[in-house]
């Protein structure tokens, strides 16, 4: 099942060579999925941008109009060679978003298709860079958050579910996954009722939650904290968007070796292919399409949130 899929992707990511090519390799021969990579050079190297569509029995790759789900896997890097052997928590959300292109691309051969499109988006870095966070360091990546979501968050996209480690902070005691409110347009909305019973089915306890700042949902290079990059898809799109973090009890670095947990991995797996099934259905919503509308009229538009500001 998810966790076959995870441990057979970590297996081929945890390698020095690990590349876009070895990535969309995976998918050869999938009659309903296309895979593409592209190698984008930044000012500490470079990285190969992965996108693998999973096409729906009436999406709108095909023609038809049911709803795209975008699954972004979202990360610094998978190592920090040569500073650190091995794969690194980081990587985390990579393994997860390619495991769940895997998975249904498998299912769609065996008659398990979705009436829309999955789109599923990540990069491949085994060198990245390493920078300063509290309370633990951050991997870096050798391009721009910028860059990531210009390749990463594309139009079709309907509703995005980031999936990122979220280990390196004191806020989470959790191991395992956690999820976000919806953020759409600058607004924090209320958590999806819908994502809850989906992750209470699929983990089989209770949900697990992670509050959202306004300063986590700003862009990245305007001096503010961040936890981390898990909503920095939220800038780039007006769709709503929601973060699968994959958690830790205690703070551990994203430059760490040896704190990946297949199994907590695996969990954002079946939960995101659950979204995926009901989402591209139309039988589940990420937010409150009238309450939203209601907001803005009270309120206003709060998308220069999804800038840099005023002052840059």
């Amino acid at each position: 099942m998810s966790l076959k899929y995870t441990m057979e992707v970590i297996e081929l990511l945890d390698d020095v060579n690990a590349n876009g090519e070895s990535v969309v390799r995976l998918f050869d021969g999938f009659e309903h999925c296309t895979a593409t990579y592209e190698t984008v050079a930044g000012q500490e190297g470079s990285t190969d941008f992965v996108k693998v569509v999973i096409k729906g029995t009436e999406g709108k790759s095909s023609g038809g109009d049911a709803r795209t789900l975008g699954i972004v896997g979202r990360l610094g890097g998978l190592g920090a060679r040569p500073q650190r052997i091995g794969f690194v928590s980081d990587g985390d959300g990579a393994a997860a978003a390619v495991a769940i292109a895997l998975k249904l691309a498998n299912m769609s051969v065996k008659g398990d298709r979705l009436p829309g499109d999955v789109i599923v988006t990540t990069h491949i870095c085994p060198t990245a860079p390493t920078q300063p966070h509290e309370p633990v360091d951050f991997m870096g990546s050798p391009v721009d958050i910028l860059t990531m979501n210009q390749y990463e968050v594309v139009p079709e996209m309907d509703a995005v579910v980031s999936i990122d480690t979220t280990k390196g902070n004191r806020v989470f005691n959790h191991r395992g996954i956690a999820l976000s409110p919806t953020v759409k347009s600058g607004y924090i909305l209320k958590f999806a009722d819908e994502l809850l019973r989906i992750m209470e089915m699929t983990t089989g306890e209770l949900p697990v939650t992670f509050t959202v700042t306004t300063q986590d949902i700003t862009p990245y290079g305007n001096d503010v904290y961040h936890i981390n990059s898990i909503l920095q898809p939220a800038v780039a799109t007006d769709a709503p968007v929601v973060g699968v973090a994959i958690t830790a009890q205690t703070a551990v670095p994203g430059s760490g070796t040896g704190a990946s947990h297949e199994v907590d991995i695996a969990q954002a797996v079946r939960f995101s292919i659950e979204i995926a099934k009901e989402f591209t259905r139309g039988e589940i919503e990420f937010y409150d399409v009238e309450e939203f509308a209601l907001l803005e009229k009270l309120y206003g538009s709060m998308k220069h949130l999804q800038t840099l500001g005023s002052d840059k």
